[in-house]
């Protein structure tokens, strides 16, 4: 399904190639102050054109077609569309029966029989996490006192950045990244136990962003090589603040009153300049596949803004039924 969410809810559609992409969200409390003004920050951050990016460039200007009257939230369903101007499906008219290495053209032609759009990835494409940087920015007007930050801090295996991107451009090849997300100022007690935690809620969105690999918290895999007298956190005041935070912020699935820290694997793109093989569905052979477009040497230089919406959008779906629920803590 394409909704997220149990109170603050969102549903994204749209294809990258087709005539709009956008984002419907319910359950946005009335009385939000907001402007498509508000969403301009974010959706700034997300934009191709420099070093490393598609050459694809649109305007991504929003335009909001309910849930907003006189400057604020109405509390009905709020819809944000954006217009796809930019568009070549001309581009992949070959692709259709040549599925390309690492993207979802096979596995899409195989769950929907045929009928989806193969045009730059159709609704797998990563031109959707437009709607969630969307999703983001209403999210973040519900999180006041959250302070939510991501950055690449490696890419292609070097904290290097600018070089590891330089010489994938000269390569014609496409390198991934390392992704981390802090989010400060959290209460604690924000979360659920076993199937609605924190990590889970988070990963969740974080796995319907395309191109994310793994995700692990505070010490993540380094754990499994720790000592409990050297993972534990000495909890340092009645506020819940620890000496360390091996635990990135998260005990039992609840926020424990530290920073929430966590890192996301992002892969390399798939579409390169590269000669590479696949099937031809029709002949049933492998076959020599060229890739054309427009595509990112690395995409994981846009996701960090991406990363940044999808824990607003977990942080307020939680704050939202933490309130439901009476603990009124979570203002």
């Amino acid at each position: 399904m394409n909704t997220f969410g149990r109170v603050f809810r969102i549903s994204i559609f749209g294809e990258s190639h087709g005539k709009n992409i956008g984002v419907t969200i319910d359950g946005c409390p009335p009385g939000t102050p907001l402007s498509e003004k508000d969403f301009l920050p974010w959706l700034e951050r997300r934009k191709a054109g420099g070093k490393g990016t598609t050459p694809r460039k649109e305007d991504d200007m929003p335009l909001v077609v309910s849930g907003i009257f006189k400057g604020h939230t109405t509390g009905a369903p709020l819809t944000i569309l954006f217009e796809n101007k930019n568009t070549r499906p001309g581009d992949y008219s070959k692709l259709a029966g040549t599925p390309r290495p690492g993207h979802a053209d096979f596995t899409a032609w195989k769950r929907f029989r045929g009928f989806n759009d193969p045009r730059g990835g159709g609704h797998f494409s990563g031109r959707l996490t437009l709607a969630l940087v969307a999703a983001g920015a209403v999210a973040k007007k519900l999180l006041p006192w959250a302070d939510i930050s991501a950055g690449l801090i490696s890419a292609g295996g070097s904290t290097d950045i600018n070089a590891a991107v330089d010489n994938a451009l000269r390569e014609g090849d496409s390198i991934g990244g390392i992704v981390e997300c802090r989010a400060g100022n959290l209460p604690a007690g924000l979360g659920e136990p076993f199937f609605d935690p924190v990590e889970s809620l988070i990963s969740h969105l974080a796995f319907a962003v395309p191109a994310i690999k793994g995700i692990e918290f505070g010490s993540g895999f380094m754990a499994g090589s720790m000592k409990g007298s050297e993972h534990n956190d000495t909890i340092t005041d009645t506020g819940g603040r620890t000496a360390t935070n091996h635990a990135g912020g998260i005990n039992g699935g609840l926020t424990n009153g530290n920073d929430l820290i966590f890192r996301v694997a992002v892969k390399p793109t798939s579409s390169i300049s590269k000669k590479q093989k696949t099937i031809n569905i029709d002949s049933g052979k492998v076959e020599e596949l060229i890739i054309g477009g427009r595509h990112d040497a690395c995409i994981a230089l846009r996701v960090p803004v991406v990363i940044e919406a999808i824990t607003a959008i977990a942080l307020a779906d939680l704050k939202l039924t933490a309130n439901a629920q009476g603990f009124q803590e979570v203002m």
